[in-house]
């Protein structure tokens, strides 16, 4: 039978009734296939991406099968105190219809005396971190002798951060017969571990195909950046779409507070969030977003973790992050309950844009590359909203409405030494233009890289790991692989030098040797990597002749070599070492 509403999964009136207020028509695919089989009593393993209404998707049974009692019949256990937080505000809306159900939030930043209190007072359905959960546990606060239903939101992530032991011994203090829900984006071995001794039998849904590990309703772009200037680029983006809501996501809790400063100093409200920062500070932080007050949030990836946003419309990667799993989550923060979202990540080099294709084919999905907003396409969009911000006040005057301030005279004035009503409007808009865009950055975006030129037949290339910043030319490369190997250098092809590396096209049956015989050899006074060249990348395959580690990048030069061929003084004249 296909599921289209939530009228379909036979759920009570007051439930029904809750999700409408929630906002949602029609169940997303975890929520169509997990509340049916939890609620049919098995113990299951979702498998869900952020994103995709997993907290409907066991809040829904959870609240299903809890009765009024005032014992703990429910057990939601998060990574951490925002996912908490947020998990207990959508099970509260979901209990809003149902008298008797109460829900408590429980994690570290909070005094525990105070959740000790409500404890007493009997609350059926508890969410928490696992180490305030065994704290309270421990104080014997916390009774789960009455417990029906343990779930494990983001279980990948909490043994990423190290509570595996306290996940084992929260559910060795549980009943035997109670139903064991386990969501996770990932499947480690780490979670089948768990499965194994802590399910029976559980049923696997898996929401989505590999193929769809990213929305279709998130648009993906990158831009490349000189190096240094990610800051002024970001803010070039930032003035060219004026997001709403918007998230950078930054890797360290250090980048994160001077990215705040830096936006600050240039006139962009935003606020910080990381591991650092107490808890009531990141409560304070998520409302003011939440509200619309803070309209960009920077955050590291673990703090990112508890934000459920609906409205956020961009997400922003200034670093590319760490694991791919984690891009996932940063740009599933847009796009979310049926919206659209964009996802922009800035990268500085060519380096990082194999990192971008990595994440195509882990994703499956196209990051477009999309050139850097320039100074003048932002003075347009500007002239544009000016134009229509002064229709809106003309319009306003012809319906009558009262002016604020008295510009008669003014007009007055000018008009009386000379200048046309014409003359005077335009050279208003040339001021106020000119003040809009006095705090905006101009960013060269760097050079597109020379396509390559057509291979001869029976040729490859050779990547040799100098190139223009080196101040190495092709008449450069010759000579060192004439010396170096013995091989006339009219049997090379066409190079091409670029900032960093250099391109060659040799002979197929002379490629192994030159690899194998420039061990060692200089080029250009350089210590340089010479390795196959992979087509279809600007990066080469680990075939390489390894002519040393520390070469270009440190700026040290090879001592000149003398004397011709490949002698022993040329073999082992240590031109890997420093000078």
């Amino acid at each position: 039978m296909s599921i289209t509403t939530f009228s379909d999964l036979n759920l009570s009136e007051p439930i029904l009734r809750a999700l409408k207020d929630m906002g949602f028509s029609a169940p997303t695919e975890i929520q169509a296939r997990a509340i049916p089989a939890i609620l049919a009593g098995p113990d299951v393993i979702g498998k869900s991406h952020t994103g995709t209404g997993k907290t409907v998707a066991f809040g829904v049974p959870s609240v299903m099968c809890t009765e009024p009692t005032g014992e703990t019949q429910v057990l939601i256990l998060c990574p951490t105190r925002e996912l908490a937080q947020q998990a207990e505000g959508e099970i509260r809306k979901i209990c809003k219809y149902l008298e008797g159900i109460r829900v408590l939030a429980v994690y570290g930043g909070d005094p525990i005396t105070s959740q000790i209190r409500q404890l007493k007072r009997g609350i059926e359905i508890v969410v928490g971190t696992p180490g305030r959960v065994m704290d309270l546990m421990r104080r014997h606060a916390l009774d789960l002798a009455a417990l029906k239903i343990a779930v494990l939101d983001e279980a990948d992530e909490m043994l990423n951060m190290g509570f595996r032991e306290d996940i084992e011994t929260i559910l060795q203090s549980t009943p035997n017969e109670r139903q064991t829900i386990l969501f996770s984006a990932t499947m480690p071995p780490e979670i089948m571990e768990i499965t194994g001794e802590y399910q029976k039998d559980p049923v696997l849904i898996e929401a989505g195909s590999q193929t769809e590990r990213t929305m279709d309703t998130i648009k993906q772009y990158y831009s490349e950046v000189p190096r240094g200037e990610k800051e002024r680029a970001l803010t070039l983006l930032l003035h060219s779409h004026q997001p709403k809501l918007s998230i950078i996501f930054c890797n360290t809790k250090k980048m994160v507070d001077e990215l705040v400063r830096y936006l600050g100093e240039h006139g962009f409200q935003a606020s910080a969030l990381h591991g650092d920062m107490k808890q009531d500070m990141r409560t304070a932080v998520m409302n003011s977003f939440k509200s619309g007050r803070t309209p960009i949030l920077i955050a590291t990836d673990v703090a990112a973790r508890g934000i459920d946003v609906d409205d956020v419309d961009t997400v922003y990667n200034f670093d590319i992050p760490q694991d791919f799993e984690y891009y996932i989550h940063r740009i599933g923060r847009t796009g979310r309950a049926g919206r659209s979202g964009c996802s922009y990540t800035l990268i500085d080099g060519p380096r990082q844009a194999a990192v971008i294709r990595s994440i195509e084919r882990f994703t499956k999905a196209k990051i477009e590359r999309l050139p850097l907003p320039d100074y003048q396409t932002i003075a347009n969009q500007r002239s544009q909203t000016l134009g229509d911000i002064i229709e809106g006040v003309l319009l306003e005057k012809t319906n009558g409405q009262e002016q604020r301030f008295c510009v008669h005279s003014i007009l007055e004035k000018l008009g009386q030494s000379g200048y046309s009503h014409e003359q005077i409007a335009e050279a208003a808009l040339e001021h106020l233009l000119t003040q809009e865009m006095a705090r905006i950055p101009e960013v060269k975006a760097p050079k597109a890289q020379k396509p390559l030129v057509a291979l001869k037949e029976g040729c490859v290339r050779l990547r040799v790991s100098v190139g223009r910043n080196q101040k190495v030319a092709p008449n450069h490369i010759v000579a060192a692989i004439a010396e170096g190997t013995g091989i006339s250098g009219k049997r090379i092809g066409k190079i091409q030098c670029f900032g960093d590396y250099s391109l060659v096209e040799v002979p197929e049956e002379l490629s192994k040797r030159i690899v194998k015989d420039m061990v060692g050899m200089p080029v250009g006074g350089f210590n340089a990597d010479i390795r196959m060249y992979q087509e279809g990348s600007r990066h080469s395959s680990k075939k390489s002749s390894q002519t040393g580690r520390n070469h270009h990048r440190n700026g040290h030069r090879t001592p000149p070599s003398h004397g011709h061929g490949r002698g022993k003084g040329n073999k082992h004249s240590k031109s890997g070492r420093k000078r």
